[in-house]
């Protein structure tokens, strides 16, 4: 039975994604490769919606499902109660990252918070809208605190960001919700995109100004939490009717900025928070939930996150980088970003229909191997993408974590401690020399050291660890079912007939010892590529 037998028909937004790269084929007379395999597509969708590799018997249990639909039932599953927690963790690492990067030293940034809030909200599949703009509103405390009830993890996106005025939270805010590079217009416009100007970028920065993030101390001199608050902005003119604020020009010319979004939508400008005079009369604006608003209603909100995640399960987006929006860098495919974009609003914005769709479709479902007319769709080399192959993709440290504990069945009793001690280890290991994190394994000396002979592969081979290995080692089998047990293990999958070729060389090579021969077979299995890229 093909994989993609129940795929293009079922949902008709699985069918709208599949026609518009077909048709993206045709024009370019590329021919997509043949399907993965059954177990190739089911490790990866494990490995894409729950961040790890699936277990042995889910590899069984998905193995012997002979119905149709299996895909659809593995999704459903995989979106589902059985599955909500870890589903929820993996999206709080991902979405982690995005929001408030790998930087553990900020302490302006509470990251137990963030994942907090981030897992409450994805067990609840908040609709994308709604935490868009919780993030953007946020008041509170960023940490939690015995004594406190104001904890809103929500807050850590911008409690990092207000320095110097909200640049930061100006520039990230463009960037992740709309997919707009602003950044550099601070001070010019923007060089490639003409969309862009320098008075936007301060236009947009306005509506920040009535936020503080405050630091609270712990009676000494150490920031214990954040508080992020509203207050009345009395602007830089000291008007708070008027509440502008200044910027320079690179000629020295000053110029004011008043609320303003980018789309050219104006607001009050009033600095004051609203309120209600005496005689009943309401004044005043809250800028962020103006904000808020502006965002929510404009056509790149939905692309945005639609490129991001789309990128995110296909290995590229429609245009690069993913959060560049622009004349000047058109999408690849437009009118399957703008129609899925279209139907991605009218599901009200609901993540999970979006991620169904797009594993579900036959681009999602191809094999990562080249053939020889798809040799020209080669992103990797500056080309466009089109997703005439699966591209393969390094895991995140986090899913090889979690990958390696399930494939050794190791004890998760202790295992967040140990995941944030060894994800730190990792981290500082690969910092870049612009003090950005590596968050992938491209195969420097240090990453392979680290991999090779860390304490997570060393205990996961050990023989005196009471674990995987050991079960398998005292079995009841022959050798040939122990190796098959390894292969199942690391790589969701059966060896070939060379592989098992290999691994009993390796048996006589260890000169009847079983035990050492299996330790290292699995040992390579745990540090191939194939286990620890998503493929």
């Amino acid at each position: 039975m093909p994989l993609y037998a129940d795929n293009s028909s079922a949902l008709p937004q699985v069918a709208f994604i599949d026609s518009q790269i077909e048709a993206a084929w045709a024009d370019a007379n590329i021919e997509p490769v043949e399907q993965a395999t059954d177990l190739e597509w089911c490790r990866r969708v494990y490995l894409d919606l729950i961040g790890r590799i699936p277990a042995v018997d889910e590899v069984l249990q998905y193995k012997n499902d002979s119905s149709r639909n299996k895909q659809s039932v593995l999704i459903d599953r995989l979106l589902g109660a059985e599955y909500s927690y870890e589903y929820a963790k993996h999206w709080s690492n991902v979405w982690t990252t995005i929001l408030v990067g790998r930087d553990t030293d900020n302490r302006m940034i509470d990251r137990d918070g963030m994942r907090k809030y981030l897992q409450s909200a994805w067990e609840s599949n908040i609709p994308y809208d709604q935490f868009v703009e919780e993030l953007l509103t946020a008041t509170g405390d960023n940490a939690t605190r015995e004594e406190s009830t104001l904890f809103n993890g929500a807050t850590n996106f911008l409690s990092g960001k207000l320095a110097d005025g909200g640049l930061q939270a100006t520039a990230k805010t463009a960037q992740i919700f709309l997919g707009l590079q602003v950044q550099c217009t601070q001070c010019h416009n923007h060089p490639f995109n003409s969309g862009v100007k320098q008075n936007q970028f301060w236009e947009l920065n306005a509506f920040f100004r009535q936020t503080r993030a405050l630091r609270r101390f712990d009676g000494g001199r150490r920031v214990a939490w954040i508080e992020l608050v509203d207050e009345d902005f009395a602007g830089q003119g000291g008007d708070p009717n008027e509440a502008e604020i200044f910027y320079e020009l690179r000629n020295g010319l000053v110029k004011v900025a008043y609320p303003v979004f980018v789309d050219g939508t104006e607001i009050s400008r009033s600095g004051l928070l609203p309120g209600v005079l005496d005689d009943g009369t309401p004044y005043g604006v809250n800028r962020r939930r103006e904000l808020a608003t502006l965002i929510r209603s404009n056509p790149l909100f939905p692309k945005a996150v639609v490129n991001r995640v789309w990128a995110y399960f296909l290995g590229y987006g429609f245009t690069a980088p993913i959060d560049d929006f622009g004349a000047h860098n058109p999408p690849t495919h437009p009118a399957l970003l703008d129609g899925l974009s279209q139907r991605f609003a009218e599901y009200s914005y609901d993540l999970k229909s979006l991620m169904r769709w797009i594993v579900l479709s036959r681009p999602y479902s191809l094999s990562s191997r080249m053939k020889a007319r798809s040799t020209t769709d080669a992103p990797d080399s500056g080309e466009q993408p089109h997703f005439s192959r699966f591209y393969v993709r390094q895991m995140q440290p986090e899913q090889l974590y979690d990958s390696l504990l399930v494939a050794t069945e190791a004890d998760h009793s202790e295992a967040a401690g140990r995941q944030d001690r060894w994800l730190s280890q990792f981290v500082t290991a690969f910092g870049t020399d612009e003090g950005d994190s590596s968050t992938t394994f491209n195969g420097t000396i240090p990453q392979i050291l680290m991999l090779f002979n860390g304490d997570l592969i060393q205990a996961a081979t050990s023989l005196d660890q009471d674990g995987f290995l050991d079960q398998v080692v005292a079995a009841n089998q022959t050798n040939r079912d122990k190796i098959n047990a390894l292969y199942v293990a690391a790589l969701a999958r059966w060896p070939s007939s060379s592989e098992l070729r290999y691994a009993n060389h390796v048996l006589l090579a260890r000169k009847g010892q079983v035990k050492e021969a299996l330790q290292d077979v699995w040992w390579a299995l745990l540090n191939s590529n194939e286990f620890i890229l998503n493929h």
